[in-house]
C-alpha cells in the first residue's frame, strides 16, 4: 500500500494531432476525429502538502502598477526581404518568438537561412539549428544564396538542453531551430515531435528568448488538414505565426501573418522562388498576368485583396459533357464548396444550364483565392465559357455573389479600383453599391454597376 508521504503517479492520454488530454484511452480523438492518435503521457507526482509555491521553491510574482511598467522598445531590425518585415509589422523585434509553418518544400528553410546570412552579413552573430539535416545539407543550400558570413553559425543538434546551452555560450542576436517538432527534451517521456516534447521545447526556448533579448524563429510542421502539428499551445506561446504558402510546381510563395502581438495580421508577402533563394516580387499583379491570352472565353481578371495589398488574378474556367453519368466539379485555386454554390446560382438565377456539363475552374500562377469578393470572377468565367464569348480583356470585376443572385459590396474597392488603373484596365465590372460610393473616383476606369448575377452576365458578355 502507497504511504501517505510517498508521491502519487499520474498519467495521461493525449492526441499527437490537436493535444486533446483523456484520463483514459479512446480510439478516436473526440476533437478532432483522428484515430489511435491517443499517447499515453506521464505526469510529474503530486506529493501531499505541495503548495501553490512549491514548484517554484517558494517564489511568488508580485504585482506592478501598469504605469509604472517601462514600454516595450520600438527599435526593429530588417531582415533584408521587405515583404518580410511588411508581415511582421517592420522588422524583427528584439526577444521575440516566431513559429513559421508551411508544407514540406516549400521554402521554409531558405527563407530563414536568407535572414540569418543577411543579419550575419551586418555583424551580428546567428545560431542556426538544424535538426533535420546535417552541417553539411545546411553548407550546400547557404553557398546557392551566396557567400558565407563568418558570424554565421549551424549546430546539427536536436537536443534541447545542448542547444539551450549553445545559445547562452555564444549569445546570438538571432536563433533559428529547424524544427522544433525535432527537439527532445531529455528526462521527458514521448518521441519527438509529441505533443509533451512540442510543448516543453517551446515553453523553454520562450524563456530563453524573453530573458536574453534574443529573437528566436521557430519551424513548424503542418499536419494532413493544413494546420500547425502538434498542440494548439504551441501557437499561444508565441508571439508571431505566420505562413509560407504556395504550390511547389510554381514559382510564386505567400506569407501570411494569422497572429503577431507587435503588429497587424492583415499584411501578405509575396515572393518568386529562384536559384538565388526567396525574392520579394514588388508588383506581383503584372508577374500573375503575364502570361495571359487575351481574347479567350473563360478567362476572366479579378481585382482580388490580399491582406491590405490589391492583387489582380485570372481566373479560368471551362465547361466540357461529362464523360460519365455524374458531371465532375473540379476548382484549383478555389474552394470546391464555393464553386459547387456558384453554380447552382448561375443555374437557378440566370438561367444557365451547367448541371449536364463537367466544370473546371482554376486561378492561374498558383494562387489560392478565399475572399468573396472573387465570386464573381469565377460566375462570369463560368457564363463566358458556357456561353463561348470572352470577356473584354480589358474589363476587370469584383464582387460577392449570394444564393439569391445578388451582387453584394466588396471591402476597399477604391485600392483595387487603383490597381487596375495601373495595369491599364478600362472597365470595371462592381457591385451597384460600390459604383453609388466610388462615383466619380474611377479615374480613367469606367465603372459599370451591377445589382444581380444576370445583369452581370449580360454587362460582361455584350462587349467584346
Amino acid at each position: 500500500m502507497t504511504g501517505l508521504g510517498q508521491a502519487r503517479a499520474r498519467s495521461r492520454y493525449v492526441c499527437q494531432e490537436c493535444g486533446c488530454e483523456s484520463v483514459r484511452w479512446l480510439g478516436r480523438c473526440p476533437e478532432c476525429g483522428s484515430w489511435n492518435s491517443l499517447v499515453e503521457e506521464r505526469l510529474p507526482p503530486i506529493r501531499p502538502g505541495a503548495g501553490p509555491g512549491a514548484a517554484t521553491g517558494g517564489s511568488v510574482a508580485q504585482p506592478l502598477p501598469l504605469a509604472s511598467v517601462p514600454a516595450l522598445a520600438g527599435d526593429r531590425r530588417g531582415t533584408g526581404l521587405a515583404d518580410l518585415d511588411r508581415v511582421l509589422g517592420g522588422g524583427l523585434v528584439t526577444g521575440s518568438l516566431v513559429l513559421l509553418g508551411g508544407d514540406p518544400g516549400i521554402g521554409k528553410s531558405t527563407l530563414l537561412l536568407q535572414v540569418a546570412r543577411h543579419l550575419a552579413e551586418a555583424g551580428e552573430r546567428v545560431l542556426y539549428v538544424a535538426g533535420e539535416e546535417s552541417a553539411s545539407q545546411v553548407k550546400l543550400r547557404a553557398d546557392r544564396l551566396g557567400a558565407i558570413p563568418e558570424s554565421l553559425f549551424v549546430l546539427p543538434e536536436t537536443d534541447l538542453e545542448a542547444v539551450l546551452a549553445a545559445a547562452e555560450r555564444l549569445a546570438p542576436a538571432l536563433l533559428v531551430v529547424d524544427s522544433i517538432h525535432t527537439m527532445v527534451a531529455p528526462g521527458l517521456e514521448g518521441p519527438p515531435g509529441s505533443v509533451a516534447q512540442v510543448r516543453e521545447g517551446a515553453a523553454a526556448l520562450m524563456r530563453l528568448a524573453k530573458s536574453r533579448g534574443l529573437t528566436t524563429f521557430l519551424v513548424g510542421h503542418i499536419n494532413k488538414e493544413g494546420a500547425l502539428a502538434g498542440p494548439k499551445v504551441l501557437e499561444h506561446v508565441v508571439d508571431v505565426v505566420l505562413y509560407l504558402e504556395g504550390d511547389r510546381h510554381h514559382a510564386f510563395r505567400l506569407l501570411r501573418g494569422v497572429k503577431n502581438r507587435f503588429g497587424p495580421t492583415s499584411e501578405v508577402g509575396v515572393f518568386a522562388m529562384g536559384e538565388a533563394g526567396l525574392a520579394p516580387v514588388p508588383n506581383p499583379s503584372e508577374l500573375f498576368l503575364a502570361e495571359r491570352t487575351a481574347g479567350v472565353a473563360g478567362s476572366v481578371v479579378v481585382a482580388g485583396l490580399e491582406g491590405s495589398r490589391p492583387l489582380l488574378v485570372e481566373v479560368q474556367a471551362l465547361l466540357a459533357g461529362p464523360v460519365y453519368g455524374t458531371p465532375r466539379r473540379t476548382a484549383t485555386g478555389v474552394d470546391h464548396n464555393r464553386l459547387a454554390l456558384l453554380l447552382a446560382v448561375l443555374e437557378r438565377r440566370a438561367g444557365l444550364r451547367l448541371g449536364n456539363q463537367d466544370a473546371y475552374v482554376k486561378v492561374a500562377g498558383g494562387l489560392r483565392l478565399d475572399e468573396p469578393a472573387a465570386d464573381l470572377g469565377v460566375v462570369l468565367a463560368l457564363a463566358s465559357a458556357y456561353r463561348d464569348r470572352p470577356v473584354d480583356p480589358r474589363t476587370v470585376v469584383m464582387g460577392e455573389v449570394g444564393l439569391g443572385g445578388e451582387v453584394r459590396a466588396v471591402a476597399r474597392a477604391e485600392a483595387r479600383l487603383a490597381e487596375a488603373a495601373r495595369l491599364g484596365f478600362r472597365r470595371c465590372l462592381l457591385p451597384e453599391r460600390n459604383r453609388r460610393a466610388l462615383q466619380g473616383a474611377g479615374g480613367v476606369l469606367e465603372l459599370v454597376g451591377v445589382g444581380t448575377v444576370a445583369e452581370a452576365v449580360e454587362a460582361a458578355l455584350t462587349r467584346c
